[in-house]
């Protein structure tokens, strides 16, 4: 027997629907300029998707995401530029990228809390070493000719394409990270969330449901690497610094931790923020290194309101807000009906 949809449910929905008819349409209506910063708007929620899903269910952070970013881009750009096809270099990125995610995430889950922080910055540290060090990868000049995503000989010549291709690997992750965490498995997790100890006890697998979710996290960041090797033509190691990982916690945290829509909100409130704090920033008579001050500055400050009044993220504070609106209607609507419509007095028998 499926279960009735609540009025907060069905509202959720709708706004989930129309949301998502927006932002496939809305490519259509940005100019060139708008579609770069929409389509890495998007791939940004992309990897935030698994940051949530890594921070809000096994309670692991995550300083180095912008690796396993860097590492999906390399796969797809160097296979690409091999003579593979594109499109297999697209599908092998999130391959390599989870991969590498699941034997870094085994010595390294051991760790926990701020250890795990920074043995996972130092990983990046090190890969982006490596990058600029090898020929191979390109060094610290870059890799460049990378060839346009498509299929065959069709391929896609414009910014509008790399954006709906942006869309619909969000899409995809939002929909795996749906399913994930309504399944068995999930609740493993939401359990793990709560109390590693009180999980272990209970028969949850915990060690192996923290390297999973931490291999699904690497594999989100390495498909939307593997469409940002495309979308830019051009890889080089200062693509992916610290401040980008440092970037994908604040959207995961500001959006709301191991919530589906969370990522999209997150990213698109800190990209919107930090592109109009940049254009304050290169407005004349400000100093040269004034947005990336602005940048920094922007990513503490949100954090420390974000954890002081919005803890859980704007996605569950907008969910409590419109349960309670539906809640209030509901109550208030009988009351309306029974005053418009007096309940009528049952009459005798006639003598």
């Amino acid at each position: 027997m499926n279960r009735r949809l609540t009025p907060a449910e069905l509202v959720g929905t709708g706004l989930a629907v129309v949301a998502a008819v927006v932002t496939a349409v809305l490519p259509l209506l940005l100019d060139t300029p708008q579609l770069t910063i929409y389509t890495e708007l998007l791939l940004s929620a992309v990897v935030t998707a698994g940051v949530s899903l890594l921070l809000g269910y096994a309670g692991q952070i995550s300083l180095g995401h912008g690796a396993f970013y860097a590492v999906g881009a390399y796969t797809a750009a160097l296979m690409a530029i091999h003579g593979q096809p594109t499109l297999l270099g697209l599908a092998c990125a999130p391959v390599v990228a989870g991969l590498i995610g699941l034997l870094v995430g085994v010595p390294l889950l051991r760790l926990r809390g701020h250890y795990l922080a920074f043995a996972t910055l130092a990983f990046q540290l090190i890969l982006l070493a490596v990058i600029g060090q090898e020929e191979w990868l390109g060094g610290d000049i870059g890799l460049s000719g990378i060839p346009a995503l498509g299929i065959g000989s069709q391929e896609i010549s414009g910014y509008r394409g790399y954006a709906w291709a942006a869309w619909l690997a969000l899409l995809l992750v939002m929909l795996l990270t749906r399913n994930v965490v309504r399944s068995r498995p999930g609740r493993g997790l939401r359990a793990l969330a709560t109390s590693e100890m009180a999980a272990a006890s209970s028969g949850v697998p915990v060690g192996r449901y923290k390297l999973a979710v931490f291999g699904l996290s690497a594999a989100f960041a390495g498909l939307a690497g593997g469409i940002f090797a495309f979308f830019m033509a051009y890889l080089a190691p200062g693509s992916f610094g610290v401040l980008l990982s440092i970037q994908f916690v604040v959207m995961a945290v500001v959006g709301g931790l191991g919530t589906v829509w969370g990522p999209l909100v997150g990213a698109s409130s800190i990209t919107l923020l930090v592109q109009w704090l940049n254009d304050v920033g290169s407005q004349p008579g400000m100093p040269a290194h004034a947005p990336q001050v602005f940048s920094y500055a922007v990513y503490a400050l949100l954090l420390v309101l974000a954890v002081l009044f919005l803890p859980r993220g704007l996605v569950p504070a907008g969910a409590d807000a419109l349960r309670l609106l539906t809640r209030r209607f509901a109550r208030q609507r009988p009351d309306a009906e029974a005053r418009e419509e007096p309940v009528p007095v049952p009459q005798g028998p006639r003598t």
